[in-house]
């Protein structure tokens, strides 16, 4: 499963999780991708999109 968005190609970003005691461990953030029905190129595709995308409007969703 792909993990990036569609229109921007935000991934998943890796670092390093912190806890109190300064014991340190990898973690994956994973950007939020929801599925949407949009137009490109005048036909209805199915594509993996971030929330900033639709948000910003840079997705035109078929209805």
């Amino acid at each position: 499963m792909s993990f990036k968005c569609d229109i921007c190609g935000k991934g998943k970003s890796v670092g390093m999780q912190v806890s109190h005691s300064h014991i340190r461990t990898k973690k994956v953030w994973k950007p939020n991708l929801q599925p949407v029905h949009a137009i490109v190129n005048g036909t209805p595709v199915k594509l993996r999109v971030c929330t900033r995308c639709l948000r910003s409007g840079k997705v035109q969703r078929a209805v």
